[in-house]
């Protein structure tokens, strides 16, 4: 003799799961989840690049203030923040 009906136990079960599904995507649309952007680190060849000038121009900047990061032996470049300091700079 069979308890239940194996039909409605599958029902049953996706009524459930379709139940929490939604209420995780109304928490998911109600939290404001905004995606940070991944800021690389740019080369100081790079940086040359994006700024057009020369590396020795470049290296005339970091003298005067051009903000940098230096990890071991190698010198890296956020562009936001070296951007932002022209900015000062050009005001």
């Amino acid at each position: 003799m069979e308890l239940f009906n194996s039909n409605a136990l599958v029902e049953c079960i996706r009524d459930a799961i379709r139940s929490e599904l939604k209420s995780i995507s109304k928490e998911q649309n109600n939290t404001s989840y905004t995606p940070q952007k991944e800021e690389s680190l740019l080369t100081k060849k790079e940086m040359a690049e994006e700024l057009d000038i020369s590396l020795v121009t470049l290296t005339d900047w970091m003298k005067k203030g051009l903000p940098y990061q230096r990890l071991h032996s190698r010198i890296y470049f956020r562009k936001e923040d070296v951007f932002s300091s022209m900015k000062k700079f050009s005001k």
